[in-house]
């Protein structure tokens, strides 16, 4: 679904194979650097069939969304918001799920807009999100090496040909190439644009600390970047706020989605804000699921 924002830009969002409905709690999708919305697959998916509206963005500068990408988290997010505005998310209807960058975005966006924020679900996250001053030179000027570096960290050896979750499928494989093709579709410097925006990004806790709504943060045992011990300062920002906090670990490394896609969706699915929507349905008689 394109939709068409302030100076004629444009924001894409994958709807997860069913038409977007306003009626239904929205799940917001927000991928991490230098990826797009398919890194969602099954997810979106799931939700679209469960009775929720699902935009899976490409951010600006990513995938079909026009740029310039945003240089900061922050102008991400307010980016996010005015998408929301131009596909008529009502207030209090959306759930906020973000991946590695994509949950910083997520996590100011709820913070920000607590009236607009129904569930926050943080994935491969840590605060603060600094990169090394090497791995950002790399991303500058040597951006091809810099997506094998971290595509061969966000894996852990249970995505290592053959020994990929899903049969015929090389997970290490499909990550380089979507993150080439991100590049090559992009504008330049985009792979340091997206890791600058990450390591400059100083207001992760007191935004933690401001969220209003539940909140689930899940973490692979294998994350060689986000490892799950760096999300500890964010759960206890979420601990002092009193919001509903679930914190859940998988077998799996930074890639989350792809190494471990049942377990990820099982661990949404029972997220407190996912399961009050989808009790209700079920006591109303509602039959939106397909």
């Amino acid at each position: 679904m394109m939709l068409e924002l302030d100076g004629g830009r444009l924001a894409y969002a994958y709807t997860g194979g069913k038409p977007f409905d306003t009626s239904y709690p929205t799940v917001v999708f927000i991928h991490g650097a230098q990826h797009n919305h398919s890194v969602w697959g099954l997810q979106t998916r799931y939700f679209a069939h469960q009775g929720f509206g699902v935009l899976a963005l490409d951010l600006p500068g990513h995938g079909r969304s026009t740029g310039p990408a945003c240089a900061s988290i922050g102008a991400f997010a307010d980016w996010t918001m005015r998408t929301l505005d131009a596909a008529k998310v009502r207030r209090a209807r959306a759930v906020f799920v973000g991946h590695s960058m994509g949950s910083l975005i997520a996590l100011d966006a709820a913070a920000r807009h607590p009236d607009r924020a129904m569930g926050l679900a943080l994935l491969a996250t840590t605060a603060p999100m600094t990169v090394s001053d090497t791995l950002l030179d790399a991303t500058r000027e040597r951006a091809p090496q810099a997506i094998g570096m971290v595509n061969q960290w966000s894996h852990s050896s249970v995505a290592a040909k053959p020994f990929a979750p899903l049969p015929g499928f090389w997970l290490q494989n499909m990550n380089q190439r979507l993150m080439e093709r991100v590049s090559a579709l992009g504008e330049a410097q985009l792979f340091h644009s997206d890791f600058s925006a990450c390591d400059t990004y100083a207001d992760a806790l007191e935004h933690a600390a401001a969220v209003r709504c539940p909140v689930c943060v899940l973490s692979g045992t294998r994350d060689a970047m986000t490892p799950p011990h760096a999300a500890r300062a964010l759960l206890g920002a979420f601990g002092e706020a009193g919001v509903p906090l679930r914190q859940a670990e998988l077998d799996a490394g930074h890639a989350l989605m792809s190494e471990q896609p049942d377990a990820v969706l099982d661990t949404l699915g029972h997220t407190v804000f996912v399961r009050a929507f989808l009790r209700r349905r079920h006591v109303s008689g509602a039959t939106h699921a397909s």
